[in-house]
């Protein structure tokens, strides 16, 4: 009997050992593969995903996030063939550093098996992704020239800044101008300030020189709108009635909306969480009964001082 029962105990402690041996080999692992950042939006970006990171692993125990940030195209793509030979991912979550290079490797991983989610850059190819996340660009143009129009008459001038000349940046423009057109609002000029502070300081001092009469500046980013109001700081037309409109969820910008700040009133959303989001509904793909497949758009919200608290976060580097 005692034979039986240490028998018994030792089958028992077998069949736990392998129990437990068989849920760390059975994880669902993820990787998560995105480019190093390099400027403020994208630093922001790191920041939700990392806390995504922490929430999701703590929610589900076998889930296994990895996340990978790579300084080019090239060392992206590395890193997705370690991530299938070495950790062999069940799914991928995505942004491209540059769409073309990176379309053949994301097929590659396809090809393993595993799911596909890409995030804010489309690949070349179509159909490869399962899932597709993604800011709304030409919702952040409309909401801005919706905001506009509210605020301004026809004969009134604005001037614009632009991002870097690409598909984002003409979206965004193209949809701001088609929701002005008619209004009687004068477009004075468009030039291109490269998502940059500095860019927009030079640019906005440009405009400040040539039209004595501005009454809003569409500055499209966060980071443009900064150097936009040191140029006009500078002048000292900061006080002369001038507006500001800039986007994307900066956390110095958020906070002063709260504050009242009259010269940026408002901010459009452009969410530096979307790659968290990707993870989130990459993670329900696995753990919800129901489809989760397909494109999924996020809001350009429009941030102004009644639910400026719900997008500030002050930990976040952007």
């Amino acid at each position: 009997m005692k034979l039986s029962k240490s028998l018994f105990a030792l089958t028992l402690g077998g069949v736990m050992a392998l129990s437990g041996a068989a849920t760390a080999a059975d994880k669902i692992k993820i990787g998560v593969s995105y480019p190093t950042p390099t400027h403020a939006w994208a630093a922001g970006m790191n920041w939700h995903a990392e806390k995504a990171e922490e929430r999701l692993e703590a929610l589900y125990p076998d889930i296994d996030l990895i996340l990978v940030n790579s300084p080019d195209p090239g060392a992206q793509a590395s890193a997705l063939e370690d991530l299938v030979s070495v950790n062999q991912i069940d799914a991928l979550v995505i942004l491209p550093f540059e769409s073309d290079p990176l379309t053949d490797p994301v097929l590659n991983v396809k090809k393993s098996g595993a799911l596909i989610t890409v995030v804010d850059r489309g690949l070349s190819q179509e159909g490869i992704e399962d899932i597709y996340v993604a800011g709304n660009n030409p919702e952040l143009g409309r909401a801005s020239a919706v905001y506009m129009k509210s605020r301004l008459k026809g004969g009134d001038n604005i001037v614009i800044l632009r991002g870097i000349p690409t598909l984002i940046d003409n979206e965004r423009f193209d949809a701001f101008m088609a929701e002005i057109e008619g209004s009687g609002i004068n477009v004075l000029d468009n030039k291109h300030a490269n998502w940059n502070r500095d860019d927009g300081f030079e640019v906005m001092q440009d405009f400040l020189s040539r039209f004595p009469d501005i009454d809003a500046v569409w500055a499209q980013d966060d980071d443009i709108a900064i150097g936009v109001v040191a140029a006009l700081k500078q002048a000292g037309r900061d006080g002369d009635g001038m507006f500001v409109v800039g986007g994307a969820g900066m956390k110095e910008t958020i906070k002063g909306i709260m504050d009242g700040n009259e010269l940026v009133p408002i901010d459009v959303l452009y969410p530096p969480a979307m790659l968290a989001t990707a993870m989130d509904v990459t993670v329900a793909a696995f753990k919800s009964n129901g489809p989760v497949a397909g494109r999924y758009i996020l809001g350009a919200t429009v941030i102004d001082k009644s639910n400026a608290e719900n997008f500030y976060f002050p930990d976040s580097p952007f």
